[in-house]
């Protein structure tokens, strides 16, 4: 996939991920941002470009969230 896809493909996600409102919608986005991330890393290590990494970021931000509420509360 080419770095023009692979950011199209970032910015696509993070528009649309508060749509993903049941179980099973949130486990594939969290699996769908993780490929996205370390896709676009192996293409950030060549390249060092910025905005990669802020993009990179971002993802990682919605996907921890994803993660947190797949979890749950403990307690």
């Amino acid at each position: 996939m080419t770095t023009l896809n692979l950011i199209e493909e970032a910015i696509k996600f993070e528009k649309n991920h508060k749509s993903f409102k049941t179980r099973n919608e949130k486990i594939i986005a969290s699996r769908k941002a993780r490929e996205i991330v370390l896709s676009i890393n192996t293409i950030y290590k060549k390249n060092k470009d910025q905005n990669l990494m802020n993009i990179m970021k971002r993802i990682t931000v919605i996907k921890q969230k994803l993660e947190k509420r797949l979890k749950g509360r403990i307690g």
